[in-house]
């Protein structure tokens, strides 16, 4: 049986979770609304605070979905309870983020500045010029938006210029060494 998949999930106070006949999971709490649907066969059942995620037998996609679709719910209610959040970090001599509006504007060493908007679901925070904070209640999303802007200019392995996450470890590489 899946550690993971059979650990019951307390669902906080203010929150409330709907699962439906065709297995459509809807989750409602203080920062917003999250709807999924979980894999058919996967049963999800709400008693008294606490939801239950089983799997009718051991058959290998079963197993790989048990705990996946226990991690995915779970993920649900702490976003609409907490939120989730990624933090990068700009680093490089004249690197800087500035947040214009519902826009992010990056000086990455292009020849122009480059534009990110944040979305619906999506916001984006400025506290240091080479800080950025991406903040949302879906932790799929947030992530990918994280990975988007990141990608804008990746961290190169020399200097370590680039945009990375906070705590990232950049493997440095060794430059030429002069004529001898």
């Amino acid at each position: 049986m899946s550690r993971i998949g059979r650990a019951p999930i307390t669902v906080p106070a203010g929150v409330s979770v709907n699962v439906d006949e065709t297995n459509h999971i809807t989750v409602k709490g203080p920062k917003g609304e999250l709807t999924r649907s979980l894999p058919a066969g996967i049963e999800v059942s709400v008693d008294a605070g606490v939801i239950h995620v089983k799997r009718p037998d051991d058959e290998k996609r079963n197993r790989s979905l048990h705990g996946l679709t226990r991690t995915l719910v779970n993920n649900m209610v702490e976003g609409v309870t907490h939120g989730f959040s990624k933090t990068l970090e700009v680093n490089g001599v004249g690197y800087r983020a500035v947040k214009e509006g519902k826009k992010l504007q990056l000086n990455v060493g292009y020849s122009h500045q480059v534009s990110v908007e944040e979305t619906d679901d999506i916001s984006i925070d400025v506290p240091a010029p080479n800080q950025i904070v991406i903040k949302g209640i879906d932790k799929q999303k947030v992530g990918q938006f994280a990975a988007d802007v990141r990608k804008l200019r990746p961290p190169e392995p020399y200097k370590g210029k680039g945009i990375k996450y906070a705590g990232e470890h950049i493997r440095r590489k060794e430059g030429k060494t002069g004529a001898k």
